[in-house]
């Protein structure tokens, strides 16, 4: 039974983990992006139309990515280069993203998706509860982590990194060092974008294979959250992203031994968890400075 549990909460979590490490970047950059919503179901339905089609999850993942992208591109040519305001823009890109992925997905209605095949590594993974916890994932979920690896290592250890956090904390010194803000900025929204069109083709191509439309359920509000809770390190996403994972999987097992406690209440929990999250982190002002980025949601015109 725990068994089980965790292996539900580690899927659970996955896509709110990458979702949320593409947003992270970008809003280390100095970009708010809140279109990870849109980017995610069209990453989700992208990804389960090539599926069906081409019958590989390999090119099914590419798809979701691409998708993702596509979206993220839409957003930053608006936000970066024509300057247009950061937030109304997101939201019409979560709008555009329900919208049109309703229209795409509309054939996909009820039919049975393909799962994305499993790790097998002989030894480990027959191991008892050690194997099938940590080595019986599919590719995306040790993906997650490599995502986390890499972004913490970049960001910190790198002169990349250096360069992108000075840009999200002061973009006017760093455009006068000569570094390309506009350029910098885009590069980490398409990488954002790239995230969250990964974790949306998870959402239908493991988490739940098959295609229902709205199917996110507002897991790209939650990724924006964690990133905040996260104080935007990297690492600590890991640990927001497995606590919001557990929350939605624990009310499904509440629901299953028939708690009795109405089922919309217990949908809704982690929803509820993430706003008194937000509440909490919020009240503390300076553990609210301390890492965001000085520049974020400004929108930077260079000199002509």
């Amino acid at each position: 039974m725990f068994e089980a549990i965790l292996l539900t909460v580690i899927t659970a979590a996955t896509p709110l983990l990458i979702a949320a490490i593409g947003e992270l970047v970008v809003e280390r950059s100095g970009v708010l992006n809140l279109g990870v919503e849109g980017m995610m179901i069209m990453g989700a339905v992208v990804g389960f139309g090539v599926a069906h089609h081409t019958g590989s999850g390999f090119l099914a993942v590419i798809a979701a990515i691409l998708a993702g992208m596509l979206m993220s591109a839409l957003f930053g040519v608006f936000v970066v280069y024509l300057a247009t305001n950061q937030v109304a823009t997101g939201l019409a890109l979560t709008i555009l993203g329900l919208g049109v992925s309703g229209m795409i997905g509309e054939s996909f209605i009820g039919i049975p998706g393909m799962r994305l095949p499993e790790l097998y590594i002989p030894g480990l993974t027959e191991l008892p509860f050690i194997g099938p916890v940590l080595f019986s994932h599919d590719g995306v979920v040790y993906a997650g982590f490599a995502l986390v690896f890499l972004t913490s290592y970049v960001l910190f250890r790198t002169r990349m990194g250096l360069i992108l956090r000075a840009v999200g904390d002061n973009h006017t010194s760093a455009h006068a060092l000569g570094y390309s803000v506009l350029k910098i900025r885009f590069l980490a929204v398409l990488f954002g974008g790239a995230c969250a069109g990964l974790a949306g083709g998870y959402m239908s191509l493991a988490y739940t294979p098959q295609w229902v439309e709205n199917m996110i359920a507002g897991r790209g509000w939650i990724a924006l959250a964690l990133v905040v809770f996260a104080s935007w390190l990297p690492w600590r996403v890991v640990a927001g992203a497995y606590l919001f994972g557990a929350v939605t999987v624990l009310t499904f097992h509440a629901q299953a031994i028939g708690v009795t406690i109405p089922s919309q209440f217990l949908s809704s929990l982690p929803y509820l968890a993430t706003v008194v999250v937000l509440v909490i982190i919020s009240s503390n002002r300076r553990l609210t400075l301390v890492n965001t980025p000085a520049c974020l949601g400004k929108t930077f015109i260079p000199d002509r």
